[in-house]
């Protein structure tokens, strides 16, 4: 990791150079304030090869998620949707800077907004093969906001927003495409109540950060159009006794191993 500062109108930014998928990805993000890791590449895992080529990214922040999976699959072209205007700067370098460009655009939008009022987004309606989000997992209002108007924009939406990603998630999914979010272990069943009736045949993955200890992290995967029964998958340990990742997830974190939320066809 190293750090660097790119000047921001008359302010200079401090940013960090930091190494994901074991030095494969780099991406710069500030150095305090909102910051990405493990939940965003989970969420990259999620999306295995041969599944379709067109991926969308909502709230995307500085990249993370959109060129983890662009890096994993080279046959897959993806779209990130970004509000924050710094996020989206540092995001647009990172997709250059990973020589992406050519499989990786970014839409500057707020994707709580109505989809007729984001022009780039409306055209391209229906038509992702899978739709991501890692949203923020706090409720505006509700605890301490972060002093960091950014950090504070990323960790807490304002309250119906999760329906609202989720109905944007609806909208550009084709029949039949997966929408896939990471969140809190406590907002399963917020999660869950936004995808009814918009997605079905949902399967759950319980994340947790050692044997024994409950879940931290939920990864859900559903099917927009599908009407079959919620699958529980064997949780996810991520950490040794010793506090170092699992080999299954130092697979997926340094090598850019898939992470199937779903079981694989039966053969003939």
């Amino acid at each position: 990791m190293s750090d660097a500062a790119h000047t921001t109108g008359l302010q200079p930014q401090a940013e960090t150079d930091d190494a994901f998928l074991g030095g494969a990805l780099n991406i710069l993000q500030p150095k305090t304030g909102y910051r990405t890791g493990l939940d965003g590449i989970l969420l990259a895992a999620s999306v295995a090869a041969g599944e379709g080529p067109q991926v969308l990214d909502i709230g995307a922040g500085v990249g993370v998620v959109g060129l983890a999976v662009a890096r994993r699959l080279a046959d897959v072209h993806v779209t990130m949707i970004e509000r924050d205007p710094s996020l989206a700067g540092l995001a647009r370098r990172n997709i250059e800077r990973n020589d992406l460009a050519a499989r990786v655009r970014l839409i500057e939008a707020d994707v709580a907004r109505p989809l007729r009022d984001i022009a780039a987004l409306g055209a391209a309606a229906e038509t992702f093969d899978h739709v991501l989000a890692n949203p923020p997992y706090h409720i505006e209002g509700r605890g301490t906001a972060a002093r960091d108007p950014v950090k504070a924009g990323a960790n807490a939406m304002p309250d119906g927003d999760l329906d609202r990603w989720v109905r944007c998630m609806a909208a550009m999914a084709r029949a039949g495409g997966t929408a896939t979010i990471i969140h809190r272990a406590d907002a399963l069943h917020a999660v869950l109540d936004a995808l009814g009736g918009r997605f079905g045949g949902a399967a759950v993955l319980p994340i947790h950060p050692r044997a024994g200890e409950p879940a931290s992290r939920v990864l859900i995967q559903a099917i927009k159009g599908s009407r079959a029964a919620l699958e529980l998958r064997p949780a996810l340990v991520l950490h040794n006794a010793d506090h170092g990742f699992r080999p299954d997830v130092e697979a997926i974190l340094r090598h850019g191993a898939a992470l199937a939320l779903r079981k694989a066809p039966a053969g003939p």
